[in-house]
């Protein structure tokens, strides 16, 4: 009979029946369910927290913090100059990178030097590398800076003309 999606089985003893707990004695699963006697993990409603190791000192605690976060930090999607190339036009923006999906809707983007141009090209991007600079404008063409990294990066705007005031300390009145 020739094997097909209607007549698949799993070999012989690789599967086997749900465990059906709380039927009687004669299941092999009676009494107590296989729960066992007493214990926090026989009683009804039991639930530990997640990562409890039964009062052991659980992992991520006795694991070292390393490091820290910085809240600041801006994330650039990295774009090569061969990946511009590839493209096959003179004039790189971030819509046409959105449009070939080289980076995402929302992205910032930063060109980095590696790869070859032989053509003069026109890009804009929020940042560039150093050799991607010298790159581009050895073959001839012109980058462009969006002004969105600035934004991102957290630019504080201009600050306020005047004095700022000190907060006036108020005296309890006595009745």
């Amino acid at each position: 009979m020739p094997t097909n999606l209607s007549n698949l089985r799993p070999p012989k003893g690789a599967t086997s029946n749900k465990k059906r707990v709380g039927r009687g004695m004669g299941s092999g699963m009676g009494k107590t369910s296989t729960r066992g006697h007493k214990g926090q993990r026989s009683r009804s409603g039991s639930r530990m927290m997640r990562g409890f190791e039964g009062g052991q000192m659980p992992l991520h605690r006795r694991l070292p913090k390393r490091g820290f976060t910085n809240i600041f930090r801006v994330e650039y999607q990295v774009v090569n100059l061969d990946r511009l190339v590839e493209l096959g036009e003179k004039n790189i923006t971030p819509e046409l990178l959105i449009k070939n999906g080289v980076v995402h809707k929302n992205d910032l983007i930063k060109v980095l030097g590696d790869g070859e141009l032989k053509t003069a090209l026109t890009v804009q991007a929020h940042k560039f590398s150093k050799s991607a600079e010298e790159k581009i404008t050895k073959a001839g063409g012109k980058i462009e800076i969006i002004g969105g990294a600035a934004v991102a990066a957290g630019a504080k705007d201009e600050p306020q003309s005047g004095k700022s005031k000190a907060p006036s300390k108020l005296k309890k009145k006595v009745t």
